[in-house]
């Protein structure tokens, strides 16, 4: 069974952690104030590669910031990739950098 948690310190620092069977297989690294969730890297073990678990996990950061009314701020290069990629999906909560279009 594939779950994902979002596992924060004190700080609000972490990620959202992807498991299968009790097995951690991929993480998002995040940090998460008042109004910005901001994503630093996204990483799937590679005996896990292929399955899509980067896309859930986008997937599930991308329900949390929308459920929490924050702004995402894409600094991996897969988020900020896909959102580049699928403007349409993610307008609503797309902090971009200044100067981007």
């Amino acid at each position: 069974m594939t779950q994902i948690k979002l596992e924060l310190d004190a700080k609000n620092h972490g990620g959202f952690n992807l498991y299968e069977n009790d097995v951690k297989l991929g993480m998002m690294v995040v940090s998460l104030t008042d109004e910005i969730l901001t994503v630093y890297h996204t990483e799937v073990d590679e005996a896990a590669a292929g399955r899509g678990f980067a896309k859930l996990l986008l997937d599930e950061v991308v329900k949390y910031t929308r459920d929490h009314n924050l702004k995402l701020k894409p600094l991996c290069p897969y988020v900020h990739a896909q959102f580049k990629k699928h403007p349409e999906l993610y307008s609503d909560i797309w902090l971009k950098a200044q100067g981007e279009e």
